[in-house]
Formats: C-alpha cells, structure tokens, sequence
C-alpha cells in the first residue's frame, strides 16, 4: 500500500473524529511519515504521546491488514516525535554520565523497540558507554548502559 493511501486512510480517520486537520508526507531517515498539522494537536498527541502511538498503531493495522507486506508508517503532530527523541536521548545521555561517574552500570526502564534502536545507535560508537539489551520477546524491554572498561576488566577478575 502506497504512502497516499496511508495519507488518505489517516485523514478519513481523523475527519470520522470531526477535526480540523492537514496531514503532509515527509521522508526522515528512510521512513514514511504522515505529519498532522491540526488547531488542537494536544488532543492527537495525548499524555505522554499516547493517543498519537495508538492512532500510529490502527493505521498500521489497518494498512497491514490490505497488504501484510507494507513498511510501517509513522505519524506524528506538529514535529512532536521529533522533539521528544531530542528530550529523550538528551535524558539517556545525562543518565550515560552517570555511568562514566560511578563506572557502575545502570538499568533503564523497560522501554519499546524503536526507542531501544535510538539508545543503542546513540550510543554505537562512544568509546566509554555500550549498551546491553535483555533478551525475551516481551515489547517492552530493558536496556543495561555499561562502562565499556568494565566489560574488559570483568574477564580479569
């Protein structure tokens, strides 16, 4: 299923739920997004985001549901996911000082996937801090921020 078909599958959506809306197709880093520019963005958005991760998640129900084959889209209001991704990584990142303080390994709270890609590519080429993943098949998982010194010395003990 084509990206006008997610715009348009979106903006039914939106206009059964009687808002004023306009939706725009952007690339970012290889994704398709529908971004929604609308008067009352907080009521798309909702607490913490989710409202606007359970309207991503009925889009792509229902676009997988036509094409099971069809890449996710992600939708977002007024450029909200971007700057929470900044806001997030900036909190990963005072947590990682932390790490390089103490030099003792910190686990962070059970989070989804894409924003356990975001810790473990921010943190793919620091020489101090690695990332260390839970295993299981739960959605929500763990991510263990380690001194890369200590993963050295760990084997000497």
């Amino acid at each position: 299923m084509s990206l006008q078909n997610a715009r348009e599958t979106l903006e039914l959506m939106l206009g059964h739920l009687g808002l004023v809306f306009e939706v725009e197709e952007i690339e970012q880093a290889g994704r398709s997004v529908l971004n929604i520019r609308a008067r009352d963005a907080g009521r798309l958005i909702g607490r913490d985001g989710h409202t606007l991760e359970d309207l991503q998640y009925l889009l792509n129900r229902i676009l997988n549901r036509h094409d099971e084959s069809a890449a996710g889209v992600i939708v977002d209001v007024e450029g909200y996911r971007q700057k929470e991704k900044q806001d997030f990584i900036g909190r990963i990142r005072e947590l990682a000082e932390q790490v390089r303080r103490t030099g003792h390994p910190l686990v962070l709270a059970p989070m989804n996937s894409f924003d356990r890609r975001l810790v473990h590519q921010a943190f793919a080429d620091d020489p101090e801090i690695m990332t260390q993943s839970e295993e299981g098949v739960a959605r929500l998982k763990q991510i263990t921020l380690v001194p890369r010194s200590s993963t050295r010395s760990a084997g000497q003990s």
